[in-house]
């Protein structure tokens, strides 16, 4: 049965167990966006072993449960795809600018680019991140006074202080 449990405490303990599943799943494959009916078909939703699946419904139920924690966030009005952040941009934030410091690039200028698809942060947990991640994460810091981004010639830039 696709259906999540009837009884409230059970229900937020699978909805827990549920949200952190997904959260890693999309951590492991490194997903930021996500559909709801490709999310249905994937592995995270779907036990072919045991034939069972989670329903739209119940997947939403689970996804909405995300927005409240902050981890996703709704693309569309029709809540069938979303942005899904299994790290919070000031999480992100705090390990870009960790790395930096841990390398002795304070006041550096780096591009976005550079960033999220450098040779230098290759084995870097953020490494790969998707622009508008990686974008959100800078403003978290440059909000806490430890970056500034800038205009560059080729789009975006950033000084981290």
């Amino acid at each position: 049965s696709g259906l999540l449990q009837p009884n409230v405490d059970t229900r937020q303990k699978q909805l827990a167990a549920w949200c952190s599943l997904v959260l890693s799943f999309c951590r492991q494959s490194k997903l930021f966006t996500l559909d709801v009916l490709e999310a249905q078909e994937s592995a995270v939703f779907n036990n072919n072993r045991i034939h069972r699946k989670l329903s739209v419904e119940a997947i939403q139920v689970v996804f909405e449960e995300l927005r409240k924690t902050g981890n996703l966030e709704w693309l569309d009005k029709n809540k069938s795809r979303c942005l899904i952040m299994w790290r919070r941009p000031e999480e992100w934030g705090k390990l870009i600018h960790q790395w930096v410091s841990k390398n002795g690039m304070v006041n550096s200028v780096f591009t976005l680019y550079e960033l999220s698809n450098g040779d230098d942060t290759e084995k870097e947990e953020f490494h790969g991140l998707e622009d508008w991640m990686l974008l959100r994460s800078l403003q978290a810091l440059q909000a806490d006074g430890k970056a500034e981004i800038i205009s560059m010639d080729d789009g975006k830039g950033v000084k981290f202080f």
